[in-house]
């Protein structure tokens, strides 16, 4: 009598033996492809740290003080008359101001309350008017 040969059961489990591994080469695929977005500020260049300190006459800066309620008021030189204006007229007057003098300093001074965004917007107004020489100053009353 020939002998039957039985068929060899199928399983009907999933293999996990290579399942970590998987996991681990998805793991590491995905953190060698992901991008993260840089973080973005204000492109300012600082002085060097020897810089020697800087006599500047009073006639060649113009000084923005920008109070807490977002008005700016602009003082020439050593003169203690204030002209208030608005954002949109800064770019005129600075670019007139450079004109004039193309040795002016832009001297801004942000009251110490008052919202970031309004040293922002008069830093962009100067920008706009090609300003190279910008100082950022301590507010003093």
């Amino acid at each position: 009598m020939p002998m039957l040969q039985r068929k060899s059961k199928v399983s009907d489990e999933i293999p996990t033996a290579s399942m970590a591994d998987i996991a681990f080469l998805l793991l590491i695929f995905f953190l060698t492809t992901t991008v993260f977005e840089e973080e973005k500020g204000l492109p300012i260049v600082l002085p060097e740290a020897t810089a020697a300190e800087v006599e500047v006459s009073q006639s060649n800066i113009i000084h923005f003080l920008v109070r807490e309620d977002g008005a700016v008021a602009i003082r020439r030189g050593e003169s203690q008359a204030e002209q208030v204006v608005a954002y949109s007229e800064i770019e005129g007057i600075m670019r007139q101001e450079i004109a004039n003098n193309p040795n002016i300093i832009a001297a801004v001074k942000t009251a110490p309350n008052s919202p970031y965004r309004h040293m922002i917007n008069v830093l962009d107004e100067l920008q706009s008017a090609a300003a190279q020489r910008i100082s950022l100053q301590l507010w003093e009353q």
